[in-house]
């Protein structure tokens, strides 16, 4: 019976319903309330009933010992063994309880992992579900529904109808504050295992009572689809829109399933940031809706698929990624198909990081597994263990993609095993060799290990053989499933992964996008409060002579010079410093911490020397910071390391920084992405971001404070708003790649190699035939170094540029064709013989710095500093979610403009210093540069063509801006639209960064 939600008036309507459509559609007992007894949080008429129709012989064993006493002995035992410090009501459920005559009485059955068991399936077909409605929990006190398991309360329900003027939040306000969280049925770990606050539109969800400070989880599916998705329910136009709720949720097999498989008590110890003490903090998980959704939908998917396809798991952060793997891990490592075989023999997880994060160790280890069956390859661990486990019995394995790197003539024989893959962050440990690593090391074939002994010739594989295993392996393996989890999924990475969608483009197959963790309160918007500043400063000449330099060179050498001077480091010290102290530390109960992004490691010590000195000047208490980079940093004859600056070891810094102690994180490399640390409220930005940098560094400050409501703030000195905006865009709602990757591009791509004449077809042939030998001895090495210098010859005797030029090209081919055949079917021989032998030459080609190799420290001084406020911003994020592959362009390079070392510090100057008078035609130029930077048209130019392409609608525009702007300054816009010459010399310039910008 369907019922809309308009049709229910009042609670009692939707109460009532609830309770209908549980008897009607899913088999419930509906029970009166006065079956229900408050001092064990349990229908003891049902327990037993279900006790007599499952474990008969078990309870007439302890009839005879406890005679009339048994029902009570029976309830105590049960009760006791719940309470246990070291039980709970989940675990006593799942385990039972042992008498002391060695009786065991299960209180539910689980369903079979096969169908081969038929007394486990009937038994599992007897567990019983029931419901009460307006039951007193204490005198006084009522909740609205409770579900029991085979007599056990398990869930509480609180409902509000929103057509009498009440909805989901007034249900949370009841629990928070009308409702005693220490009585036996909602005492955490004894009590019910969640508790649900339930309207018409939205679910909420707590797993631990605690008054005023209880937190509730939404328990939505999620409204619209795609770049529309966000919070709350989609329009249900059959019924009301939480019908999930009782039609899916609390459907006997899902009941159990979450109870048997997916609820767990997750213990951490932690260290008690106001004692110093180790603590274990206990808290049950009960997954929210999107993550239990992609768990049941990729397991349907690879019941069906086996290791047919790979996947895209697209979920923000906030999103409760690491949980939802361990769920997926263990669910894959025990499914079955239609015969009751097992799909898969192993199911590796895989993080691009140095060491397995802990988190995900614990959540894999914190799920029930049988002993031995898991095994996490941590930092004492090698890559022949990984190695002996993957050839062993080993059902789940936790490591890194560095441990691939090392395994391949150390695994055996894998051919008839299938794997499953999940990979942590796909969008970083996907890249080239790395995941050559992985599908070398689970592929279905083998090189030259498998080949039969050489007596039987003709079964020898021959160079051909031995390369198309290659290229195959590199692909798809038919006995491999890899599942990619991002938040920011690349181009390359939807390639890899994707699914294709109704348009034909490439689309995660699970999504929950940042808008609808941002909007569910998960995670904050990090671009809220959001503060640029810019640094201006004057660079004078300190010697007489006038050297040629190149332009970017020195460019860069110059903002390096400036971004580690002294002078420039201690303005924005002392602004960040004063901020922090009088904005940012006394939130969150004077808990709140910073994070300061740092350009590099030399500037991470220099900020970290000069945040001790100021602090010391000027006398200030209870701030305090840690520095974060790696390896060794001399300054000034002084070597620095992290450990040595921080007196802390490098490992111990996440927990340090997490105490009352310290308050700010100077970072250089370090901690931008992946390190949760909840109580960072302010980010201090003086690096470039870009990208999925951006979005990965900003979002470290996006994690939600309870019971606080924390607001972020971001001061940036390196960027503008809007480029940071632009980067976060793609990944606001669900990222779509705009096109798939052709095979035929990487043609283009040889064509360029091809056109500088230094390879030939023999010598590719013959190298190939000595790299693919069995052994190769000494003599078979010179050779192959003599057949790769024939090139390196020809390439010599090219100009630098020439040289520079082409090592770039061929870098471009080695990127494109490892990327192609991961992500296609694309199979060539030839391609890949020329592709082996450019990947030894590239390292052999030399390019001399090209006068790069100068310090400018001694030719220049800088001056006039200031750190001036530029903007304030709170504009939403909006969704822009099309990300392209890179395309096939040929690699370009004009002449380096030689320019003398006083006109760079004239345009340094004019671009920065607006102390200084800049002259008239200069400033009419940079107007017209950002007109240009405007133009909608010339975007998409610059993002579909190379520079060399690029260049005639650039021009074309630059005749539009000069019209635009004519009535501004005529005098000058005159002498350049009739001077063609002066006008391309000058608007040269700007060619390149325009070019640049508009690409990003």
């Amino acid at each position: 019976m369907a019922v809309k939600g308009g049709q229910l008036k009042e609670k009692e309507d939707f109460q009532g319903y609830i309770l209908e459509m549980l008897r009607k559609e899913n088999g419930y007992q509906v029970r009166p309330s006065t079956a229900y007894d408050p001092g064990y949080g349990m229908d003891v008429e049902l327990l037993f009933g279900f006790f007599e129709s499952t474990q008969k012989d078990a309870l007439a064993k302890l009839e005879k010992l406890y005679k009339d006493k048994t029902r009570q002995t029976v309830l105590n035992y049960i009760n006791n063994e719940i309470n246990k410090k070291n039980r709970s009501l989940l675990d006593v459920l799942k385990h039972g309880v042992e008498f002391d005559n060695g009786v065991t009485l299960n209180l539910m059955y689980r369903k079979p992992a096969n169908s081969f068991n038929t007394k486990a399936k009937t038994l599992y077909q007897q567990n019983v579900l029931s419901v009460m409605e307006e039951v007193y929990h204490k005198e006084g006190e009522r909740i609205d529904l409770v579900i029991f398991l085979n007599g056990i309360a398990i869930f509480t329900f609180e409902l509000k109808c929103n057509t009498s003027g009440q909805n989901y939040e007034d249900a949370i306000r009841q629990y928070k504050y009308d409702r005693d969280y220490k009585t036996r049925l909602l005492k955490f770990k004894a009590g019910c295992l969640a508790h649900f606050a339930m309207d018409l539109n939205e679910v909420y969800m707590c797993t631990h009572l605690k008054g005023k400070s209880s937190f509730f989880l939404p328990f939505n599916k999620g409204s619209g689809e795609g770049i529309n998705a966000g919070k709350g329910n989609p329009h249900n136009p059959d019924g009301i829109n939480v019908s999930y709720m009782w039609e899916d949720i609390l459907n006997k097999d899902t009941v159990l399933y979450l109870i048997d498989k997916i609820i767990f008590l997750q213990k951490e110890k932690k260290r008690n940031a106001d004692t110093g003490k180790r603590e274990i903090k206990e808290t049950l998980i009960f997954p929210r809706y999107h993550q239990l959704n992609a768990v049941r939908k990729l397991v349907a998917d690879m019941a069906e698929n086996h290791s047919e396809k790979n996947y895209l798991i697209e979920h923000s952060a906030g999103s409760g990624k690491t949980n939802t793997i361990a769920w997926l891990a263990h669910r894959l490592s025990s499914l079955h198909d239609a015969e009751d075989k097992p799909i898969f023999d192993t199911v590796c997880i895989i993080t691009d990081r140095i060491v397995v994060d802990r988190q995900l160790q614990d959540a894999v280890l914190s799920l029930e597994h049988k002993v031995g069956l898991i095994k996490v390859m941590d930092e004492k661990c090698t890559s022949m263990d990984l190695a002996e486990a993957l050839n062993g019995n080993t059902k789940i394995i936790v490591t890194t993609i560095q441990k691939f790197k090392y395994i391949h003539k150390r695994v055996g024989e894998l051919k008839n095993k299938t794997f499953a893959v999940i990979i942590d962050e796909a969008h970083s440990s996907t890249a080239g060799t790395a995941m050559e690593s992985v599908t070398y090391a689970l592929s279905e074939s083998h090189k030259l290990s498998e080949a039969t002994p050489l007596d039987a010739a003709e079964d020898v594989p021959s160079m051909a053989d031995v390369i198309e295993d290659e290229i195959a392996r590199s692909g798809k393996q038919p006995n491999v499933s890899m599942i990619a989890f991002t938040a920011t999924p690349k181009p390359t990475t939807l390639q890899l992964f994707g699914c294709l969608n109704e348009d034909g483009k490439k689309v995660a197959f699970d999504l929950y996008s940042m808008k609808q963790a941002i909007e569910e309160g998960f995670i904050l918007d990090v671009m809220q409060n959001y503060v640029t500043y810019k640094t201006y400063f004057k660079i004078n000449k300190a010697i007489e002579d006038d050297p040629e330099l190149e332009t970017i060179a020195a460019k860069r050498k110059i903002a390096k010079y400036i971004e580690l001077h002294d002078t420039n480091i201690a303005q924005k010290v002392e602004i960040i410093i004063e901020h922090f102290k009088n904005n940012i530390m006394k939130g969150l109960d004077g808990k709140a911490k910073a994070m300061v992004i740092t350009s590099s490691r030399q500037a991470a010590v220099k900020y970290r020397n000069e945040f001790v000195n100021y602090i010391a000047k000027h006398g200030y208490t209870g701030i305090h910071a840690l520095v974060a980079f790696s390896g060794k940093v001399t300054l000034d004859g002084v070597e620095y390391t992290e450990a040595a600056m921080n007196g802390v070891a490098e490992g111990d810094l996440p927990e340090v920084f997490d105490s009352n102690d310290y308050q700010v994180l100077l970072v250089a490399n370090k901690y931008q992405a992946g390190f949760d640390q909840p109580k960072l409220c302010a980010m201090y930005v003086d690096k470039r971001l870009r990208g999925v940098n951006a979005v990965q560094t900003l979002s470290r400050l996006n994690r939600i404070c309870a019971p606080y409501d924390k607001k972020t703030f971001v001061l940036d000195f390196k960027n503008e708003y809007e480029d940071i905006l632009a980067s976060f865009a793609p990944f606001y709602t669900e990222t779509i790649l705009e096109e798939t990757v052709s095979p035929s591009t990487i043609r283009d791509v040889e064509a360029q190699v091809d056109q500088y004449g230094f390879l030939d077809i023999d010598d590719i042939e013959a190298f190939n035939e000595y790299l693919y030998q069995d052994k190769r001895n000494a003599k078979d090495k010179a050779k192959m170094w003599s057949l790769l210098d024939k090139s390196l010859q020809i390439i010599n005797k090219k100009t630098e540029l020439e040289k520079l030029e082409i090592r770039a090209t061929i870098k471009h081919f080695i990127r494109f064709y490892c990327f192609l055949i991961q992500a296609t079917c694309f199979e060539s021989i030839d391609l890949h013989k020329k592709y082996n032998y450019l990947s030894y030459l590239v390292k052999e080609i030399e390019v001399s710095s090209g006068g790069n190799d100068f310090d400018i420290a001694d030719k220049i001084t800088a001056s006039n500093f200031k750190q001036k406020k530029t903007g304030e911003e709170t504009i939403e994020i909006t969704s822009d979610p099309e990300v392209r592959l890179p395309k096939p362009n040929e690699v370009y390079f004009d002449e380096a403009v030689k320019k003398k070392l006083s006109e760079i510090i004239d345009e340094i100057n004019a671009a920065y210093n607006k102390n200084f008078d800049v002259d008239v035609a200069s400033k009419s130029a940079l107007q017209m540069r950002d007109l240009l930077l405007k133009n909608g048209h010339l975007r998409d130019s610059a993002r579909n063509n190379s520079l060399k392409d690029f260049k005639f609608a650039y021009f074309d525009a630059v005749q539009d801006a000069l019209l635009s702007g004519f009535e501004q300054n005529q005098d000058f816009y005159s002498l350049l639209l009739e001077n063609e010459e002066k006008k391309r010399e000058l608007m040269q310039v700007f060619l390149e960064d325009i070019y640049k910008q508009l690409r990003t």
